[in-house]
């Protein structure tokens, strides 16, 4: 049990902010002692199960306390395989060409992006056929070496905060889906900061855990699961931003684009219509929008030192 117990750490100041203003937030409804890669996978769809919660009373971040320890929770996504992540890589893709088209905006003559989660590359493989060059970090080895087979991409395989990578080089960093899942996300941000060339620009995206999707369906959002560690408000995610020395430039919700075979196996109940083959590839050619508008879409550049 002590053993155990050393996989994990309570907070007695706010990961974002560094408040110590603390309040518990949500009841536990899983034991955390058991945590297994399976259950952290970008897959897994055990919704409505989350940490013990707390929450800053200054810049209302919510996060799990205690919270696995970076050491352990990178162990755990290291051995990670996820093969049905990468069968949905035609939705995910749609998804994808959405920000990688925006930071061309912002950046038309392009540059290296550096994707940090990069899971089997496909977002760095769009990049890299509209004339970006890829680089990015994944800590699963079986989702590096898929991007090396499927896309030819050499991805990083390891921890992010502690990579040894050049500073004040990337144009662009894009992390999706990737802050909610880890116990220090100043860390993360003050790293990708460092990395950034002058004016180069943060993308961001992640759950809004005001939004009105949360609240409606409140213990069974979808984004409460044991995977996520952390949920942020526009509030946080400025004050987070800010201190890592970053100005917002453009805050929209994020849509996703899924099959809707992708979407019934979410369902156990619904999975009578994938027994047949026929049936399958079907409704994988099906591409359903989701505009929940539950998740923030952030892009933030770097500010000159002065």
């Amino acid at each position: 049990m002590k053993q155990e117990l050393e996989n994990f750490k309570y907070f007695t100041k706010c990961p974002v902010c560094s408040s110590s203003a603390l309040s518990p937030f949500k009841k536990g409804t899983f034991n955390f002692l058991n945590l297994n890669k399976d259950q952290i996978k970008i897959t897994d769809s055990d919704y409505g199960k989350t940490w013990d919660l707390s929450r800053c009373m200054y810049c209302t971040h919510i996060f799990a306390n205690p919270s696995p320890s970076p050491a352990f929770i990178h162990s755990l996504y290291s051995k990670i395989e996820d093969p049905l992540y990468q069968e949905e890589a035609r939705g995910r893709s749609k998804n994808f060409l959405r920000i990688i088209s925006f930071l061309e905006k912002i950046h038309p003559t392009k540059g290296v992006l550096f994707d940090v989660g990069a899971a089997t590359g496909i977002l760095l493989s769009i990049a890299l056929r509209r004339g970006w060059k890829p680089e990015g970090i994944e800590a699963s080895a079986w989702a590096v070496r898929i991007a090396q087979e499927k896309y030819n991409l050499k991805i990083h395989e390891g921890y992010f905060e502690k990579a040894d990578l050049p500073q004040n080089y990337y144009t662009a960093v894009t992390m999706v889906d990737f802050i909610e899942h880890i116990p220090n996300p100043f860390e993360a941000m003050a790293k990708a900061n460092e990395i950034l060339a002058p004016e180069g620009t943060l993308c961001i995206v992640t759950p809004d855990v005001n939004s009105l999707a949360a609240k409606i369906t409140r213990g069974k959002w979808w984004h409460f699961r044991p995977a996520h560690l952390g949920y942020f408000s526009s509030k946080s995610l400025s004050i987070l931003l800010q201190r890592a020395g970053f100005r917002i430039v453009k805050l929209r919700k994020y849509s996703w684009t899924f099959s809707a075979r992708y979407l019934i196996s979410r369902k156990p109940w619904l999975n009578f219509l994938l027994k047949s083959p026929h049936l399958a590839s079907f409704w994988e050619k099906i591409s359903i929008k989701l505009a929940l508008c539950d998740s923030f879409e952030i892009y933030a550049r770097k500010e000159s030192r002065k």
